[in-house]
């Protein structure tokens, strides 16, 4: 009776000890499958990811409300918003952007900005804004808002384990509000708002490079330029950070981003005119993944 239980550990313990080698073979062949490499975790490998961004913005404004009655070809004034307006020329605010992986080459990134200003001051000159004309020597508010919202899919031509590189397609939702509001003596105030929102397709790109295994850099933009039933314009979307990987689920970033558009339409009944914004600067953020 004393033999039987160190013989029958002795069998447990070598059954268990078989397991791995019968379970790693071909299941046709019976040969040995090489052992599986553990991959570490890193924006190459993450399936899904979750960022929030502090952004504290640089923004450059060139606006022009075109009338919309009136004699044909009249323009409005071509003004820097953040000088005639009074608009603060940066913000701080933060930014949110999702990561899906679908398989090891297809990934979807959705992102959201959004930079709302206001402004009140004296105006220094008259300005033509749509339909009215806002006079110089009396203070007017303003408001110019904008949104930005994209969900970019790229596939990985180039993947492995240090890089990866990829393209694809790219849709970005624009809407831009702008409002001007004057008291003038001996009229009712004027107050003209003029507003715009449009998808549109993009070229994108996406870069990574795996450092080591907790260092990272990563890359990615957009591109377009057309010209569309009397629209034309171009947009770019530029963003590029360093990461470090604090433990496989959270990683620490500092990064640059930019984005930067100009837009001419003479014939939209909501928004005629031009305008040309810059929003860039640095990037600090948190990044959850899994």
């Amino acid at each position: 009776m004393r033999m039987r239980l160190p013989c029958s550990a002795a069998a447990v313990l070598l059954v268990l000890h078989a397991a791995p080698a019968l379970a790693d073979r071909d299941p046709q062949s019976g040969a040995p499958l090489p052992p599986k490499k553990h991959q570490n975790s890193s924006p190459i490998t993450d399936h899904f990811a979750a960022s929030v961004s502090y952004f504290p913005s640089k923004l450059n404004t060139t606006l022009r409300a075109d009338p919309t009655v009136g004699p044909a070809g009249v323009q409005g004034t071509t003004m820097n918003a953040e000088q005639a307006l009074g608009l603060p020329d940066s913000l701080h605010k933060g930014t949110v952007q999702f990561m899906f992986r679908l398989g090891e080459r297809n990934k979807v990134r959705m992102a959201y900005l959004e930079q709302d200003r206001s402004g009140n001051q004296v105006l220094t000159n008259d300005i033509v804004f749509a339909n009215s004309v806002f006079l110089a020597g009396l203070p007017a508010s303003s408001t110019l808002d904008y949104k930005q919202f994209n969900i970019t899919y790229t596939y990985s031509f180039i993947r492995n384990e240090r890089f990866e590189v990829g393209s694809g397609l790219a849709v970005y939702f624009l809407q831009v509000d702008g409002i001007i509001t004057q008291a003038q003596p001996f009229t009712i105030a004027l107050h003209e708002e003029v507003s715009g929102a449009s998808p549109f397709p993009a070229l994108p790109f996406d870069l990574t490079w795996c450092i080591s295994s907790r260092w990272a850099a990563t890359a990615h933009g957009a591109f377009l330029k057309a010209t569309v039933s009397g629209t034309q314009g171009w947009f770019a979307d530029e963003h590029a950070d360093i990461q470090y990987r604090w433990n496989p689920n959270f990683v620490l970033g500092l990064g640059y981003s930019e984005t930067r558009s100009s837009l001419t339409n003479d014939t939209s009944s909501s928004f005629r005119g031009y305008l040309n914004i810059s929003i860039k600067g640095p990037e600090a953020f948190v990044r959850f993944s899994f």
